[in-house]
């Protein structure tokens, strides 16, 4: 009955979590920004805690060195991005023609194809419509928020919240992971303690190592497309960055697109080669400094994995849920492993006599004939 009554519980707080979850979500994003700030912060805050350090002077050192990487960023490096944004959309047109008379041909002579089918002239206009759309997208969003005075309140309560969130959190953070622990059930503490480790194991996995590799990756990128005179360098080799997370995926579109760039660009084929000599030489960085030190053996989120939490954090919860993907894909991918070593382990999965012989081999042979009883 106590059994009984314990699930009742469990699921009654399940219910009502997802519920607030939701419910609360539209206020909850700057908390949850702040608490993956501090999440990435708190080995760095518990590194200098070994050196002695007091816990507040600890996090006032991350917390200024985080907010200070944030500020440059987008003093910096957002108008040089959007700068190459525009510049891209203006050589669409360019792009286009070029794939057209080179394609055009190529399917006429092969499949018969004709080329007034691609309507080329449409095409253009509406890529360079829609991408001029997608390129003013932060004058865009100024322009409506400013249109309601509490929104642009809301906004900038939000990012106020965030770097005083992030603060607190990261001073409080081992005294709050103490508190959870302490209040778990002790019949099931060792458990869930064992499964908080694990997602922590995971999840840090993806997001303190793998985002360390992305970073990483996209700084040899530019700086390598770059120093080839590659003109889009910065714009291309952060794409390439951030879509490494899946293997070879930078590598694919990294080439790709650097390739037909710098095509447009040199008409000298030999600029082709020094481009994949960058990707080729990253690659080899990769592979033999950046994943041993910075991921080493520990297990994260399979790609098909991390893609499809975002999608669908995305389509359920909105930006929210994009931020919540990842942690509870992390917790669930972990409590599957669990279960899936529990059924391997139990007398579903392998049904054994009391001698511990399976009872399969007690009355079979090798060929299947049952032996005599």
């Amino acid at each position: 009955m106590i059994l009984e009554s314990g699930r009742w519980f469990w699921l009654a707080v399940g219910l009502i979590s997802v519920s607030l979850l939701y419910l609360l979500a539209p206020i909850l994003t700057p908390f949850l920004v702040a608490a993956f700030l501090a999440y990435l912060g708190d080995p760095l805050v518990d590194r200098l805690e070994r050196w002695k350090l007091s816990r507040t002077l600890a996090v006032t050192v991350v917390f200024l060195s985080i907010c200070v990487t944030l500020v440059l960023f987008f003093l910096f490096l957002v108008p040089v991005l959007e700068t190459q944004v525009k510049r891209f959309i203006n050589m669409i047109p360019v792009y286009i023609d070029w794939a057209v008379n080179v394609l055009a041909p190529w399917l006429r002579d092969r499949f018969a194809v004709d080329p007034s089918v691609l309507e080329v002239d449409k095409l253009k206009t509406i890529l360079t419509s829609h991408w001029k759309e997608t390129g003013g997208f932060i004058r865009s969003t100024i322009e409506t928020i400013s249109e309601s005075g509490f929104v642009v309140l809301g906004w900038v309560a939000n990012l106020a919240l965030i770097p005083i969130i992030t603060f607190y959190l990261l001073r409080d953070w081992d005294q709050m992971v103490a508190y959870i622990d302490d209040l778990l059930p002790r019949s099931t503490q060792p458990l869930l303690s064992k499964l908080a480790r694990e997602s922590d194991e995971v999840l840090g996995a993806f997001l303190r190592g793998q985002l360390l590799v992305m970073v990483a990756l996209a700084v040899i990128y530019s700086v390598g497309l770059w120093l080839v005179g590659l003109e889009f360098a910065l714009l291309i080799g952060i794409i390439a960055g951030v879509v490494s997370f899946v293997p070879y995926l930078g590598l694919i579109v990294g080439v790709g697109v650097a390739g037909i760039a710098i095509l447009f660009q040199s008409p000298d084929i030999f600029d082709l080669f020094w481009v994949l000599a960058v990707f080729v030489v990253a690659q080899v960085i990769e592979g033999t400094i950046l994943t041993p030190m910075l991921v080493g053996e520990r297990i994260g989120l399979h790609p098909v994995t991390v893609i499809f939490a975002v999608l669908a954090g995305g389509q359920l919860f909105g930006f929210f849920g994009i931020l919540l993907a990842l942690p509870v894909a992390a917790i669930l991918a972990v409590i599957m492993r669990h279960i899936h070593d529990t059924y391997k382990q139990s007398r579903i999965y392998g049904i054994e006599s009391p001698t511990g012989v399976p009872i399969i081999e007690l009355n079979e042979d090798v060929t299947g004939d049952k032996k005599p009883e």
